[in-house]
């Protein structure tokens, strides 16, 4: 059959509670088993759970049936690759030791069939947005982790499911579109395309899908979240598409 290769992000397991969140991955799951025929990659583009961090003996419960699936399809050789989002960047090597993921930090420049695609998940990217950045870099600090690490699991765990309660999605921020020139990471992809063609930027962490033109040769593409949208792309070797899943 022929491969695609598929991108989403944003799946933001384990929010808003329990209950809520297995429905999702029950969805997800009936949508990794219908591109699995015809995938050749997957591209999981951050913030796939809405809060992640490994200890070196300890890791969050739950999600076993996600993990299982991408196991199986690592395991029948499509290559699986898992980005850093805000909510889940504290990944280290749980994932590809047991998953045969492939673990992306930032942004990853990529060539399928003539077509280049610049991925990232899309945050601390674009103008504005300071605090976050510089919380960014605290975050991702080596010796900022450690020292989170120091804090038992259950005392650990506990004040970072409460810090991603805060968030859009626990919250019901609804996300809208103004006009392009306010959408921050099609202004990043631009300054981009300023010096480097890009055949298509993907990005994740927008929480809306868009699929927007840029310069008449280039596109970016945010691949929304699985709370309201269900949406992903496909990229069948000519087109990149943006698609929704069991959706009316």
């Amino acid at each position: 059959m022929k491969k695609n290769i598929y991108f989403a992000s944003d799946f933001h397991l384990g929010s808003p509670g329990y209950a809520e969140s297995r429905l999702r991955e029950d969805r997800i799951l009936r949508w990794l088993n219908f591109i699995t025929p015809t995938c050749s990659e997957l591209f999981l583009m951050g913030d796939i759970f809405d809060f992640w961090f490994e200890y070196r003996t300890v890791i969050p419960k739950g999600f076993v049936r996600l993990q299982g699936k991408i196991a199986e399809m690592t395991d029948a050789g499509i290559k699986v690759y898992f980005f850093k989002g805000n909510h889940d960047m504290w990944v280290h090597d749980y994932f590809s030791k047991e998953m045969g993921m492939e673990i992306v930090s930032d942004a990853l420049e990529i060539e399928r069939n003539g077509k280049r695609f610049f991925l990232h998940h899309g945050d601390g990217l674009g103008p504005g947005d300071r605090k976050y950045k510089l919380l960014r870099k605290i975050f991702r600090n080596p010796v900022c982790q450690w020292l989170f690490a120091l804090v038992p699991p259950r005392i650990g765990l506990g004040i970072a499911n409460w810090w991603s309660g805060r968030s859009r999605l626990a919250n019901s921020n609804e996300e809208v579109f103004e006009s392009v020139d306010q959408e921050w990471l099609a202004v990043y992809a631009k300054e981009i395309l300023s010096k480097t063609h890009f055949d298509y930027f993907v990005f994740g962490h927008r929480h809306l899908p868009l699929n927007i033109d840029l310069n008449g040769k280039s596109r970016y593409i945010n691949l929304g979240e699985w709370i309201n949208f269900n949406s992903y792309a496909v990229f069948d070797g000519n087109d990149l598409t943006l698609n929704y899943f069991e959706k009316e």
